[in-house]
This record gives C-alpha cells, structure tokens and sequence, in this order.
C-alpha cells in the first residue's frame, strides 16, 4: 500500500536499532528512525543488490522522492547505476563550485602572463579584481550566463560612463572563458553573445596642443615648473621624445647610453612588442645627464616618491600638467606624441615615415616589408635634434613658423 503524506509526517520511531521500514512501492521506502526519516530506494544492477539514498523529510517531500525514483527507475532502463550517476553529479557540483570565475580567470592570469608587459598584467588584473570579481567571480564558471555578464558587469561599466573600459572587459572574459573551455570547465564563451549589446566605444581622441605659439608657453611653464626633480625632468624630456607615456615613466638607466644619446627600448615594453630606438638630442641628454646625478643609483630614471622599487606613478606627468593649468581636456602626457607629429610634419616639414617611425607606429617599405628599429637612424636623429632646438627656440621666444591654415 502507498504512502501518504500524513502518514510520513505523523509516523514515529519504535526503538528498533535498525530502523522501521514502510514500502511506499517499486522499491522505494521510508525508513524511520530516532535520528530522522530517510528515503530509500533498493534495487538490482549487474546482479548485485544495491540501495539507493533519495533524500531525507521533510527536506525531501513524499513528492519529491517518488520523483526521484522514476529518474532512478529511468536510468536502470537505460543501463545506468543510479548509485554511480548520483556519485558523478555529486562530483561535477563540487568541480563546478571549485572553479568559479575568479579561480579560473587567475589560472588563465597566470598562465598567459608571459604574453604580456608587466604594465598591461597589473592593469588586467586590476580591471578583473574591481570590476568583474566582486559581481560574478565566486559563481561556477560553467554556470555563467551571457545576461550575467551583461548585467552584472558591462551594464554597470556603461552606467559610470566607462564605455571603453566596458568594452575591454568584456574582451578580458571572453578570453577567460576561451581558456576555460580548452580546459574543459566551460562548454563555450558566452560573452560572444554580446557583440551587439554593448554601448559604442567613442573615438579615443589624446587632447593636445598644437599650436606653436602655444607649445612655446607650455615649454617655458614647463621649465618654471618647481616639483620633484624626476617629474620637472619626465616633463621636459616627455616632449623632446614623445615616447608613449608608460615608456617614459618605466625608463631605466640600464637602457640608455648617454655617450651614445640612445635610449634602447626593449619589445617587452613596447606596445607592439618590438625593440624600439629612441635617438636622443642634446638637450634630452643634458636633462638626463642632471638627473642621473639624482637617481643614477637606482633601477628607474623616473622612480616613484614612495619607494625607487618601482617607477613614477601613471598619473604623475598629468597631475603636473593639471598642476601647470593645463586641464585635460586640453592637453594631456599621451599628447606630446600628437604635438610632435602634427609640427613635425606641417610645419618643419619632417618626412612623415621617419616621424611615424620614431612614434614605433608600424612602418613599412615599398616591398611591404616592417621596417626594424635600425631603419633611417641617422636621418632620424638628425630630425630628434631639428625638433628639440625648434622646441627650444619655442621656447625662448624666438620666431616660429606657424601652422598651415593658423591665423
């Protein structure tokens, strides 16, 4: 005879150590004792006897039980030990809440650091730690859903404004979830179902002044800067080399030889992975020279304050600028690189393939050929040493030639 919910809850214990079993019918029963009630289910797989625990009441209902037993019952249909099949589902749910977003996106951190500049890693994980752990970081990855990734994380990128920041993260979990597949804890990247739920990016646009009389007024403030001697020498060096402004800031003595007026830079800092030359004019050396008088003894030419463990902060060189008067939306550290190439080219006249080259944009010969660093190097630093005296003059007062089209 059946079971019936009043007499599952009502029934009570009799004191036998084994328990008091009620049949509730194809195998399926209720076993009572003083420590609880407990479902279970007796069956025959391979010619063995074998019992099969479908629950505990009141947490599992009557219901619920008889539900478990036709999964059960469907699955010796099939050939399968229902024993075996809860076992394996018991393990995948451990295995799935052991590798959660973040458990997984700090493997993938790790193994593909190597891929990356020292820069660009901290970046990354910054962006992994403050925006996307704290939302969807503690969930199994192979859970994740392509609406958590857009509710949880890009919405409230978007919502604050950072649309580029938005758009970059989303790139960072894809690329988590790539990883996550070929390690088989994830069946696919979800976030490729994102590609037309996003904000459009804006056009990223550097702020720079261009405008000779105006580069000669932010040369002399520059010059009547009073700060710390390695941000007034990463201000005046950062025009006269218009290298990207994490290349500046991370420079090492190690890289420069000053009796030569080179400045080596390595592929690893690079942003397109390639060894970069930057010749350098005598008045970048004579700044240098100064300087190295002060921090010669470290690692860093632009050490941080703090500690010379480390380099100059990323917001040092636009925090005196701001200091300076120049707010960011007129000029900023990046648009040095524009102020050099926008002069060079329509008012000194400058061939733009050589001043691409110095910018380490990707230059390639007639035959389609990337140039390497080498190329053009002295024609280049004759034009390194054009450009700073034409910068000194600027700044000095003396008369310049104006811009195509400026009134």
């Amino acid at each position: 005879m059946a079971l019936t919910d009043t007499f599952v809850r009502q029934v009570k214990p009799t004191g036998k150590a084994a328990g008091d079993k009620y049949a509730d019918g194809a195998g399926m029963y209720l076993l009572v004792k003083a420590a609880g009630k407990y479902w279970r289910m007796d069956y025959a797989f391979a010619g063995k006897r074998k019992t099969l625990a479908l629950g505990t009441y009141p947490e599992v209902s009557l219901a619920k039980a008889r539900d478990r037993r036709a999964i059960a019952r469907e699955l010796l249909a099939d050939g399968t030990d229902p024993s075996a099949a809860k076992r394996e589902e018991k393990q995948a749910r451990a295995d799935a809440a052991a590798n959660t977003f973040e458990v997984v996106a700090r493997q993938w951190l790790t193994k593909t650091a190597a891929k990356r500049q020292a820069i660009t890693q901290s970046k990354v994980k910054t962006w992994l730690e403050k925006d996307v752990f704290p939302f969807i970081g503690k969930m199994p990855i192979s859970t994740i859903g392509p609406r958590d990734v857009l509710e949880r994380v890009v919405r409230k990128l978007e919502a604050r404004g950072a649309i580029d920041t938005a758009h970059r993260v989303k790139q960072l979990c894809g690329q988590v979830f790539r990883f996550a597949v070929v390690s088989g804890l994830a069946e696919r990247d979800v976030t490729a179902d994102l590609s037309e739920a996003l904000a459009a990016k804006a056009a990223k646009h550097f702020p720079a002044i261009t405008e000779p009389k105006k580069v000669g007024d932010m040369m002399r403030s520059i010059y009547a800067y009073s700060g710390h001697p390695a941000t007034v020498a990463a201000l005046k060096l950062a025009p006269l080399v218009f290298v990207r402004p994490g290349e500046l800031r991370t420079a090492e003595w190690s890289e420069i030889d000053l009796d030569a007026a080179e400045w080596r830079i390595p592929g690893s800092k690079m942003k397109m992975g390639i060894d970069h030359i930057v010749p350098l004019s005598t008045q970048a050396v004579e700044v240098l020279r100064g300087l190295q008088l002060i921090t010669g003894h470290g690692r860093y030419v632009f050490p941080s304050i703090r500690t010379g463990e480390r380099p100059m902060s990323e917001n040092t060189i636009n925090a005196a600028l701001r200091a300076m008067g120049y707010s960011a939306d007129v000029h900023t550290a990046h648009g040095f690189r524009a102020m050099a190439r926008t002069i060079m080219d329509e008012v000194l006249g400058e061939r733009v393939d050589f001043i691409e080259h110095q910018l380490s944009h990707m230059v390639k010969d007639a035959n389609g050929r990337a140039y390497n660093r080498t190329a053009h190097l002295p024609a280049r630093r004759d034009m390194m040493q054009r450009w700073a005296d034409y910068l000194e003059k600027l700044r000095v007062g003396a008369d310049v030639i104006k811009l195509r089209g400026a009134a």
